[in-house]
């Protein structure tokens, strides 16, 4: 019998590849447009353990140290290709303290 092919991640604080289970998903919701196509609202940022939000996402470790250098190295904001505010680091790490 074949065994299941196990999906791998790459964690953007470390850089190692690790089983897609064993990571956390930092998503940002599609951005909400207008009728002439202006964006009208941003799409949110939040932690998805689960792994079935919609949108754009990034992996990191489920660890506050893999988080803090995917922060300090601003992967974030290349991986979502925007400004991200301090408040909505502030919110994740909370809930991936509260996951630990």
């Amino acid at each position: 019998m074949k065994q299941k092919k196990i999906p791998a991640r790459k964690c953007v604080g470390c850089g190692e590849m690790k089983p897609k289970r064993e990571l956390a998903r930092v998503v940002k919701a599609p951005d909400i447009k207008g009728e002439n196509g202006e964006i009208i609202e941003k799409g949110e940022i939040s932690l998805d353990l689960v792994g079935k939000k919609p949108g754009r996402g990034a992996y990191v470790c489920k660890n506050t140290e893999c988080l803090e250098k995917a922060i300090k190295a601003k992967r974030f904001e290349r991986a979502f290709q925007g400004q991200i505010p301090e408040s909505v680091f502030d919110g994740i790490k909370e809930e991936l303290k509260n996951f630990e």
